[in-house]
């Protein structure tokens, strides 16, 4: 299975090199919702806190500064701890 992968604290270099800043924010309020990922998807954490479960696996924290990437083909149940705000980028 696919897993989510983070990498913590990126340097402001590889986030200039991703082009983060122009990508859309999204934000989520306090709850728990399935979410499959029919595309690859990556994140980077401005706000917040979730807890990711995918399906069949263990729980994964994602807070902010985390840059993370969803694999496609991933489901998953996602618990908003503290209300979410982040970057995202498909593909």
């Amino acid at each position: 299975m696919s897993q989510i992968t983070i990498e913590h604290n990126p340097s402001p270099e590889r986030l200039k090199e991703l082009g983060v800043a122009s990508w859309p924010i999204w934000e989520k309020e306090i709850s728990k919702f399935p979410l499959d990922f029919d595309e690859k998807e990556t994140a980077y954490v401005l706000e917040g806190e979730i807890i990711v479960t995918p399906v069949g696996g263990e729980p994964v924290r994602i807070v902010p500064g985390d840059l993370v990437v969803f694999p496609v083909g991933l489901d998953s149940l996602w618990e908003v701890v503290k209300p979410l705000r982040k970057h995202y980028n498909h593909g």
